[in-house]
């Protein structure tokens, strides 16, 4: 098992995120999907009483989809798997702040793969111990209660015990000065280039840049993976970790560069957008090229 925790700072609100969030994952989709490959969503609806993160959260929307796949794997896996078994499963429970997406491969690996991200969005610069009212209010933690010892706790957004939380690696994800695979890269989904006509947000230039930001918040995307394949977990628990960086880094680099495409937008747009792009995405599935990031 690998456990990373990816914090991704943002010159956003925590409100506007929500509709950005979604509005980008809806677009992306699209540019993922084509030639037979993409993202086929089932379900798209309303959830109650399914407690998350130890209870605080219990209703929001879920989702479920399937994610076809050939060329975005690494070849060798590939050459490994049989045909037809390259589809994704993926569940997500959003409980907005919070969220839990769970991902599997219940056709081949059945309970020998599964990758759990949860996430959550807070009103900070990625360093919750320096935001204790937030903590406090989200997390019913009485702060002045805590001995010294246990100070630490606090830069524990999503309360890891034990074994895990001696094993999760901190990953801070810089949208602006991280660096890109040269095959991802697009000038107009540079944050070092984009300035906001609507908010007059931007460019993000120099380190850290969001100490200079107002609004300011990040992303805890705590992302743990588990590869139960004799000789070749860890390789592939470590692919699956640099995945998910990748796809972290260019897509909030996307929520940040389209910021005049969904700033203004309410959830009911939202909804009418993500019943749209389903059709889209059911159409694109069956014809064109294959489109997107693929292995390199």
């Amino acid at each position: 098992m690998l456990v990373k925790e990816f914090r991704v700072i943002l010159p956003l609100t925590v409100d506007e995120y929500q509709v950005a969030q979604l509005y980008s994952v809806a677009e992306a989709s699209k540019n993922e999907t084509g030639g037979g490959e993409g993202i086929e969503v089932l379900k798209n609806e309303p959830f109650d009483n399914h407690p998350l993160l130890g209870e605080k959260y219990c209703k929001g929307q879920y989702t479920y989809k399937i994610y076809h796949l050939k060329s975005k794997v690494p070849s060798f896996i590939r050459l490994l798997a049989p045909e037809g078994s390259l589809e994704i499963h993926e569940e997500a429970w959003n409980a907005y702040p919070y969220c839990r997406t769970i991902i599997s491969n219940p056709g081949y690996m059945k309970e020998g793969f599964y990758i759990t991200i949860e996430t959550l969005h807070a009103p900070d610069d990625g360093e919750l111990e320096n935001n204790p009212g937030y903590m406090k209010k989200n997390f019913v933690i009485c702060i002045e209660t805590l001995h010294a010892a246990e100070a630490s706790t606090l830069d524990n957004a999503h309360r890891l015990t034990g074994e895990k939380l001696k094993i999760r690696d901190v990953v801070t994800i810089d949208i602006a000065n991280d660096p890109v695979k040269t095959s991802d890269y697009k000038p107009s989904e540079d944050p070092t280039k984009f300035k906001s006509q609507k908010t007059g947000r931007g460019p993000l230039q120099g380190p850290q840049w969001w100490k200079k930001c107002d609004p300011v918040m990040t992303c805890y995307k705590l992302v743990t993976c588990e590869f139960k394949w004799f000789g070749l977990q860890s390789r592939i628990e470590k692919i699956i970790q640099d995945v998910e960086l990748r796809l972290f880094t260019n897509f909030h680099r996307q929520v940040f560069c389209w910021m005049d495409r969904w700033y203004g937008m309410n959830m009911d747009d939202i909804r009418r957008l993500e019943d749209k792009t389903k059709e889209e995405l059911d159409q694109q599935r069956q014809i064109g090229e294959v489109r997107g990031t693929k292995d390199d």
